[in-house]
């Protein structure tokens, strides 16, 4: 973790040399999630309710997954751009180091302009929660911030699938950002809005259903079995096919000579 820490703090320096840079794509990032918000809004401009869920709770299904995903790519930006290491012969020379690949890709990028659209998520947080008609007892805190976390590790899961692609393809798969960004976009609204079949793909095989629908159940008082607050726990599984997956494509792996 010191390492790390290092590796975290020297990228904080490294992108405040260009303040002005930062700060516009700071912004930008905002904004472009503020448009999703704005579809929201527009939304329940003209209905009340959608699948039965108010303007309110959808909210919170918005923040959640904006959040999480927000995360997930500030951290695991480096294996969004992980064909470009294979591309360029970059990737050799993680392979000689005397240190973890996963971490090593995590350590090289960390995509701080990402914060803008996490800022916009702790915003609506910051309306919802006292809006909500929530009762925030300790258990409802700790699932919230069970979707969160485990929302931005499930996200990271995702992007290390897409890696693992690039070791049998070269170039990434573009098909994966159906789960990725498609996730963030659709995740706005509570899964069950998009189907029965839409719902049980999202819960058995990429599991984004059980850190956004599941427990916003349990937040919402429509289910009172402590086993909804803890799906988000139950998603991390997901991560081990993920790993697998990617161990599985390393193995596979021939140099490009460079």
């Amino acid at each position: 973790m010191k390492l790390y820490a290092k590796f975290f703090m020297m990228h904080i320096k490294s992108q405040m040399q260009y303040k002005t840079s930062f700060a516009f794509t700071f912004v930008g990032q905002f904004f472009v999630a503020f448009t999703v918000f704005l579809g929201v809004y527009f939304l329940f401009l003209r209905f009340d309710a959608v699948d039965d869920f108010t303007y309110q709770e959808v909210l919170i299904c918005f923040a959640v997954i904006l959040l999480a995903f927000s995360l997930a790519e500030m951290i695991g930006r480096g294996f969004d751009r992980f064909p470009m290491l294979l591309g360029n012969g970059m990737f050799d020379r993680a392979l000689v180091r005397p240190r973890n690949i996963v971490f090593q890709v995590l350590a090289g990028t960390i995509e701080f302009t990402r914060l803008g659209r996490a800022l916009q998520a702790i915003v609506v947080f910051a309306y919802i929660i006292p809006t909500s008609g929530i009762v925030w007892t300790w258990d409802k805190i700790l699932t919230l911030c069970l979707m969160v976390v485990c929302g931005s590790l499930l996200f990271f899961g995702l992007f290390l699938i897409y890696a693992a692609f690039s070791f049998f393809t070269v170039e990434g798969l573009e098909f994966m950002n159906i789960f990725t960004d498609g996730g963030r976009e659709h995740g706005r609204l509570p899964f069950s809005v998009y189907g029965d079949n839409v719902l049980r793909f999202l819960t058995f095989v990429i599991p984004l259903a059980l850190v956004q629908y599941y427990p916003l159940l349990y937040l919402l008082g429509r289910e009172e079995s402590m086993f909804y607050a803890f799906t988000p726990v139950i998603s991390l599984l997901f991560l081990l096919p993920c790993y697998a997956l990617f161990r599985l494509g390393l193995s596979r792996y021939k140099s490009t000579g460079s």
